[in-house]
């Protein structure tokens, strides 16, 4: 019964001790953190935590000018077509098709049909009437004649002068003549066929320069001036260099783009016009800074640029103004010069935090600069 009453008791105490030991709650802490590893999550363990490391890099400045890529098409300098002033039968056309001319050149005569005898006519008309001017001059200044006779007389000089000045003119009607050098692209009339007033009779092209025309965006039509190189590749793979000529100062009211005229030197007419042509336009060179793609980054309000560390080794954002964009990389302006460039682990650091910064290894610098610069860049 002694024996009964002990285990009774004992269970009672056991049963007791494990109640109060679960009020206390300090079965919780089993299998939690250590006291190592909360002590490391304190503010102060995280504000102790040493700089992140980060390579970094002087990017070197280079005078770049942007480059715009545009398509188009070559355009003659000059284009005319030429057209018989009066109706008549042709009777010459010494110029062929492919012809070259000079400015002056007779490119198609018609039958005179008359006209040169009354070019004659009138010359012979003048004559007279000078003649008869002068005596009449005699007279009157002599007092035979009253002074209205010297009056008429110049009138009828005047009138013989105009006569002849028209029939002239009747007869210069009857050729065609080149108005600037060039080639003769079509010829639309033979000899013996008849022409009206008007007619086209062959069509002239002055090809050098030769222009390649294109259209600019309004987004880039700011980098675009008169003077500036440009260079053209045709669909046959010929490349060729000349300079920006003429900038339209009015968009087209569909496109919202603005006209663009290149030069290109064209001696030997062996580029023709009307040919597809890929345009590449030369912006004002600037100092700019050339990186690879991957080092741009998103700062924290999600604008596009690239993470720097300054004299303190602080992390500095600087947005980017895009220069060009090359197959090597891009070329960016608007970084200060003083400013070391994060190439790697730009992604892990934010502005204005504290970083251990290392310059690149060589496999960086060859991304940036390529390898021909690799040394001079380290």
């Amino acid at each position: 019964m002694a024996g009964f009453r002990f285990h009774k008791v004992a269970a009672i105490a056991v049963l007791v001790a494990t109640g109060a030991w679960m009020l206390t709650g300090e079965f919780s802490s089993v299998g939690s953190a250590t006291p190592d590893a909360a002590a490391e999550t304190a503010p102060e363990a995280r504000a102790e935590r040493p700089p992140r490391l980060v390579a970094v890099v002087d990017a070197p400045r280079i005078v770049h000018a942007r480059t715009i890529r545009i398509s188009g098409r070559t355009e003659a300098d000059q284009r005319a077509v030429l057209a018989s002033r009066v109706g008549g039968i042709v009777e010459d056309l010494p110029l062929r098709q492919g012809d070259r001319v000079e400015a002056g050149d007779i490119v198609m005569r018609l039958e005179t049909e008359g006209k040169e005898s009354a070019v004659e006519t009138a010359r012979q008309l003048l004559a007279q009437r000078e003649t008869e001017f002068a005596a009449t001059e005699r007279l009157v200044n002599s007092g035979n004649l009253p002074r209205l006779q010297l009056d008429n007389s110049r009138s009828a000089l005047a009138s013989a002068r105009s006569q002849l000045d028209a029939a002239a003119a009747e007869l210069a009607r009857i050729e065609v003549r080149a108005p600037f050098s060039g080639i003769i692209d079509r010829v639309r009339t033979e000899i013996g066929s008849s022409v009206s007033q008007g007619s086209e009779i062959a069509t002239l092209l002055s090809l050098d320069p030769i222009v390649a025309v294109g259209e600019v965006s309004e987004r880039d039509v700011a980098y675009v001036r008169p003077g500036h190189p440009a260079s053209i590749r045709l669909v046959d793979g010929r490349e060729m260099t000349g300079e920006i000529r003429f900038v339209s100062r009015e968009a087209s009211a569909q496109t919202r783009t603005f006209r663009v005229e290149v030069a290109i030197p064209n001696p030997e007419a062996t580029i023709p016009s009307g040919m597809t042509t890929e345009i590449t336009l030369s912006a004002e060179p600037v100092q700019s800074v050339m990186l690879p793609r991957s080092v741009i980054t998103l700062s924290a309000d999600g604008d596009l640029g690239v993470r720097g560390v300054d004299q303190s080794e602080t992390v500095v954002f600087y947005p980017i103004d895009l220069v060009d964009d090359s197959p090597t990389g891009l070329y960016l302006a608007g970084i200060p010069d003083a400013v070391r460039i994060i190439v790697a682990g730009q992604e892990l650091v934010t502005e204005g935090e504290r970083v251990n910064a290392v310059p690149a290894d060589e496999d960086t610098l060859r991304r940036l600069v390529g390898e021909f610069a690799a040394t001079d860049a380290r």
